[in-house]
């Protein structure tokens, strides 16, 4: 794989908020089908598969930790930090709660997240894997990657003997990412990329449609497969994909939503949290697009006003380090 951007990825990072933003937003069909949770937790299944596989296609290319850790750093921490902060001081949140959101271990037994960021515990999940990553490459180079395969199996196997079908807690749902992890190893070789490019163009798409099948509540066991499809979707639509989702997954729209992905999933609940989320279920959704409005414009405004002159900033310092290195 060259190290050049896969454009692709921007359709699937897109693809993932806006199952997340409509499962957790909008009405999307009668509550019995249960499909808001079939796209919630489906989106998220990608948004971690994504996660995976960059992270680890990075580490795979370049094996350098401390550059690794400062990208992550600058990355999430500015944003998410701050409406931390934020909920805290509104909350009156004790030191203990402050202290395991700022770790993001907040996910951990027991639970303190706090109202309205109850779905930051996936920031929890994302900084524990970063710092699981680092530590196998700083202890055993490129290679020791191998066993985030191993892991993902016996992870879903604990999944299953726990009857975890989806859970907020690491070691019950850190498969999603580690199964992201695998195919950025699986497609970093000639043969498993070989057999990838021989799909059906079709198939990506297939395995989106099946992926919302087995995720959710009315999936029930069908969950313990969710982490696999998802990651089999993303990583098979780099090699073979129609090229009609091609074009529409590297077209400018969908370029913008993943760029700002991230700050969107952060404020999407933190609105729904407040009084635009507020009322009976007839004041609520006649509230929706106002809500949707603030966190397009808010996630707009903090990745290109906050978020990206932070990580500008740590780039200059990186560059200015490594100048004064060479004198």
């Amino acid at each position: 794989m060259a190290s050049d951007r896969i454009e692709i990825l921007d359709g699937w990072r897109a693809v993932s908020i806006l199952f997340v933003l409509a499962g957790h937003l909008l009405p999307m069909g009668p509550a019995a089908w249960k499909i808001n949770g079939s796209l919630a937790v489906g989106g998220m299944a990608l948004f971690f598969a994504l996660s995976g596989f960059l992270i680890t296609h990075f580490l795979l290319e370049r094996a350098d930790v401390a550059e690794f850790l400062r990208r992550r750093l600058f990355r999430i921490v500015p944003l998410g930090w701050s409406v931390m902060l934020v909920l805290a001081i509104v909350h009156g949140a004790g030191a203990g709660t402050i202290a395991a959101n700022l770790l993001f271990v907040a996910n951990l037994p027991p639970t303190r997240l706090m109202t309205g960021g109850e779905h930051l515990w996936s920031l929890c999940v994302e900084a524990q894997f970063y710092l699981g990553a680092a530590l196998l490459v700083a202890a055993g180079g490129r290679r020791a990657l191998w066993l985030l395969l191993p892991l993902c199996v016996l992870v879903t196997i604990g999944r299953m003997i726990a009857g975890a079908e989806y859970s907020i807690v690491t070691w019950l749902r850190i498969d999603d990412i580690l199964a992201g992890a695998t195919m950025a190893l699986l497609c970093g070789r000639p043969r498993a990329a070989a057999v990838m490019r021989r799909a059906p163009s079709w198939l990506p798409v297939l395995l989106l449609a099946l992926l919302v099948a087995v995720s959710g509540e009315r999936a029930g066991s069908l969950n313990f497969v969710r982490p696999y499809i998802a990651a089999a979707a993303v990583g098979i639509s780099i090699h073979s994909a129609p090229d009609a989702m091609r074009r529409l997954y590297a077209s400018r729209p969908a370029v913008y939503i993943a760029t700002i992905s991230y700050a969107l999933y952060v404020f999407h609940m933190l609105f729904e949290a407040s009084w635009l989320g507020s009322g009976d279920r007839l004041v609520k959704y006649a509230k929706r697009p106002l809500l949707l409005f603030t966190t397009f414009a808010a996630a707009h405004l903090s990745t290109f006003h906050f978020e990206r002159p932070i990580i500008a900033w740590g780039k200059r310092r990186r560059r200015l380090a490594a100048a004064r290195g060479r004198q």
